[in-house]
């Protein structure tokens, strides 16, 4: 039983970090987007995408630690995608666009932490 129980400890661990890697990447990815166009929004949305994958498998591995970030984060994630509009002024839009990329980066670094805090 004790072998079991140090493998599904480690196996825990080696999880995180794999996850704690995708997250990292994704930060890496966001430092060149600073300019609202088709292909910063692209980047973000990945991001995004990605994020809410990693995250929603981390909820799923320790419902206990991650489900709070899952909902919370996530949701604002979401909620500053949303206000993105195309239609509105350039200065709007970029302002907006600023506030998703800081809410994305926000959440990846609270998760990230989060993993760090489980090792």
């Amino acid at each position: 039983m004790k072998i079991f129980l140090r493998t599904g400890i480690f196996v825990a661990i080696m999880g995180y970090a794999k996850e704690r890697g995708k997250l990292e990447k994704l930060l890496t990815k966001l430092v060149g987007v600073n300019i609202y166009n088709e292909k910063g929004l692209v980047a973000l949305n990945d991001c995004h995408e990605n994020y809410s994958h990693t995250v929603r498998i981390l909820k799923n591995k320790e419902p206990e630690l991650f489900t709070e970030l899952y909902k919370k984060e996530l949701q604002e994630v979401k909620d500053a995608k949303k206000t993105i509009n195309p239609e509105d002024a350039i200065e709007d839009r970029q302002n907006k666009f600023n506030a998703y990329k800081d809410v994305i980066v926000n959440a990846i670094e609270k998760t990230i932490a989060k993993t760090n805090e489980t090792n």
